[in-house]
């Protein structure tokens, strides 16, 4: 079986010195692909120069993260350019996070609509993050629908109707995670709704380890543990799981 990790942080602080052992982890634990989301310049050029080690595992996204947008976001969003020629499989992660920064909400809002037009113009799909912010994102996405964006809400722990109201916008995915996992996690329930063929499985490593690992530093080889809770929910195969997973990761993220 094989399985994608759309949503990860290799190059964290938190792996310094053992990077290469967490990818082999994965790889042994059939995690072939390890997708890196990017949240700003800080660190970015570490992520690349380890995506640069492992060619064909690791694939780089690129994006200014909703809690790092600030006065100087223009200056962020700018510098994207300078890496296209990296081979960005997303944008990413961006988005809105009103939870600890509802007062840079205008800025973000700005922020993102801006990243939606670099999406647009490269021709590729947006890895979000969304927090606390549901009503805006959607009055967003209705202003940017001629932009045929599509893409997936990273880290998904909203409701089938949120997941509804998303479709009516392209082509839609969300990622699930060790949250799914968690006691009384309501995505448990509303993940029944959500079709498989929608489903993208990610870690958010070093954050978010599955029960039950929680509280400890996630990894990617963690997947198969999602995979297997998912597979039981769903009342499907865990080979079912693996390969629509997969392939729908493959599509999304054209790898």
């Amino acid at each position: 079986m094989e399985f994608i990790d759309t949503h990860t942080h290799n190059s964290d602080e938190s792996y310094a010195g053992e990077e290469d052992a967490v990818i082999a982890r994965a790889v042994a634990a059939g995690v072939t692909v390890l997708l890196q989301a990017d949240t700003g310049r800080e660190g970015r050029a570490e992520m690349y120069a380890l995506c640069g080690r492992h060619p064909g595992v690791l694939y780089p996204m690129l994006g200014l993260y909703p809690g790092h947008v600030g006065p100087d976001w223009k200056d962020e969003v700018a510098d994207l350019s300078s890496w296209h020629s990296g081979g960005p499989v997303a944008i990413g992660e961006i988005g809105l996070d009103y939870h600890y920064g509802a007062d840079t909400a205008e800025l973000q809002k700005e922020a993102l609509l801006a990243q939606f037009e670099i999406a647009r113009d490269w021709d590729l799909p947006v890895n979000i993050h969304l927090r606390d912010a549901t009503e805006d994102w959607f009055a967003i996405m209705e202003k940017c629908r001629g932009m045929h964006l599509r893409g997936n809400l990273h880290a998904f722990s909203g409701s089938a109707e949120v997941f509804d109201r998303m479709q009516r916008y392209g082509e839609w995915y969300v990622g699930i995670g060790g949250v799914l996992t968690f006691k009384k996690a309501r995505i448990a329930e509303d993940v029944l709704r959500i079709p498989l063929e929608r489903i993208l499985l990610e870690t958010d490593s070093p954050y978010l380890a599955p029960t039950p690992l929680r509280g400890t530093r996630n990894e990617s080889a963690n997947i198969p543990v999602i995979a297997e809770f998912l597979a039981r929910v769903k009342g499907v195969s865990l080979e079912e799981v693996a390969a629509v997973t997969t392939a729908n990761a493959r599509k999304l993220f054209a790898i």
